[in-house]
């Protein structure tokens, strides 16, 4: 295997492990939730371009909490956002790292950028549904 992939994966853990995805949450919560997307469905949005394993388990964990459900405006605009956006670390390493590339640079910035429309676009077209 990539090792930038091994790399990408400890990133994750000790991300979430250390706390610093709740420190993050709670210092862009109130500017996100001015903007239509709740402080709960930003660690969604934060852990999906690294994860797409940990955004699922997000996902999961939000969508069978009793508080949040699967039917409420969170449920709704997570599962948009699994659908709406990439892993965009994980496919430059895997893909690149297939046939050598190594500057990706404009690549990243690309795909990150593609992440931040697709956030937009799931809480802009949720709320032309569904507001």
């Amino acid at each position: 295997m990539n090792s930038v992939f091994f790399a990408i994966l400890v990133a994750v853990g000790m991300l979430r492990a250390s706390g610093t995805m709740n420190a993050l949450v709670s210092r862009l919560g109130p500017w996100t939730t001015s903007v239509g997307l709740p402080a709960e469905a930003l660690p969604m949005a934060l852990m999906r371009p690294l994860s797409g394993s940990g955004a699922y388990g997000i996902l999961a964990s939000l969508i069978n909490d009793p508080v949040v459900g699967p039917d409420s405006y969170t449920g709704y605009l997570v599962s948009t956002l699994q659908g709406s956006t990439e892993t965009t670390f994980y496919v430059p390493a895997v893909y690149y790292g297939a046939v050598q590339v190594r500057r990706i640079r404009h690549t990243l910035a690309a795909a990150l950028a593609g992440d931040l429309a697709g956030v937009a676009g799931a809480v802009a077209a949720y709320a032309y549904l569904y507001g």
